[in-house]
């Protein structure tokens, strides 16, 4: 059984990134001597607040803590998607300006020599810097992807392998290889950035306000985790399943949570969230737990067309104590006759839930 570490509340990202970090005991496996590398999702040229990168504030408090560990053979290494320069994504995404501050190189993967590494017959072409460092942390971002439904820790290594590696994971069936790509490219830290992912796309443009950041250390464990607060059941994502059997983790696991999820931020709001949040009344809502509800929405839109106009959602602190004929989403709302406990609870679970309130399922 896997533990997975959860924070919210995280305006002082430094202070709760280093908080889980401890709690892990990640210190005692850092030296002078450790050789780190740090894999973000940089996919395309768009700033974090797009919902497509991850945010160069948590690689910073990484870094930080790094080098608060004497740690100082640190790299910064991406390849971006094929359609885009991994050198604008650098610069466009405010890591020029990380690797000044800090003296921690940019690794241009694109430009990297490769492996082919082999297991059994089977073959993956992998960049070089990856494999030769003794850390490799992952920094993958939540969010929705237009082809796998969903992209966190498995599918962030795909950045690893070189342009005509990445069209050919596409001939293979993409799944499998990615699979077997964490198999062959061991990684010994996951901080996910679960600030605000993007709701429909891997490319951003519709961010959502999840404000958490996850840790632990098992991919499997990470993204069965992160299918759920996207709405999916795990064995809907194929490559969580294949990686599984290929033994590269587990999908059991146990969640450890800290912090007060935060209110409701200034994320811009889009087409689809004005859409989707005409069926709500928010008083009070926090971003972890509207956020989990947006997905779930869009989820149920997906398999069943629009909400029924005629149910209202409610959510937030502002309902504590509150009695009423609508449908409560949130441990705030437990005072009304149909209402979901939990405080953030999953989309997965919300989904269930409102599939079961309507008759849907």
């Amino acid at each position: 059984m896997e533990q997975i570490l959860v924070h919210y509340d995280v305006n002082q990202i430094q202070e709760r990134l280093w908080y889980i970090l401890d709690q892990m005991e990640i210190g005692r496996e850092l030296h002078p001597s450790t050789k780190v590398g740090i894999k973000p999702n940089l996919v395309v040229a768009k700033p974090a607040d797009s919902g497509a990168t991850t945010d160069p504030r948590l690689v910073a408090s990484l870094i930080e803590y790094l080098q608060d560990h004497g740690v100082k053979d640190i790299s910064i290494m991406e390849g971006s998607w094929v359609g885009d320069s991994t050198k604008r994504a650098f610069e466009v995404c405010g890591y020029n300006e990380l690797s000044q501050h800090y003296q921690v190189p940019l690794v241009d993967l694109k430009k990297d020599t490769t492996r082919k590494l082999m297991d059994g017959d089977t073959w993956i072409e992998v960049c070089t810097s990856p494999l030769e460092v003794d850390f490799l942390i992952n920094m993958p971002v939540l969010k929705a992807h237009c082809q796998t439904k969903i992209t966190c820790a498995l599918k962030n290594l795909k950045g690893c392998i070189p342009d005509r590696e990445k069209r050919r994971f596409h001939t293979l069936g993409l799944h499998q290889p990615i699979a077997l790509l964490n198999k062959l490219l061991p990684q010994h830290l996951i901080v996910v950035d679960a600030l605000a992912g993007d709701l429909t796309f891997e490319e951003g443009g519709n961010p959502v306000a999840m404000d958490r950041i996850i840790c632990g250390t098992d991919p499997v464990a990470i993204d069965a985790y992160a299918a759920r607060l996207l709405g999916y059941e795990p064995p809907e994502i194929e490559y969580i399943l294949l990686a599984e059997k290929l033994q590269v983790g587990t999908r059991d696991y146990t969640i450890q949570e800290f912090g007060t999820p935060g209110q409701i931020n200034n994320t811009q709001s889009t087409r689809i969230h004005q859409r989707l949040g005409k069926y709500v009344d928010a008083k009070d809502a926090c971003s972890a737990c509207y956020g989990s509800l947006l997905h779930a929405l869009h989820r149920y839109e997906k398999r069943h067309g629009p909400w029924p106009q005629n149910q209202r959602i409610v959510i937030g602190q502002g309902y504590k104590k509150q009695k009423g004929t609508q449908i409560g989403i949130g441990s705030c709302t437990r005072s009304f006759p149909k209402h979901l406990p939990g405080c953030p609870p999953q989309a997965l679970d919300i989904l269930r839930f409102l599939e079961e309130t309507t008759g849907s399922n």
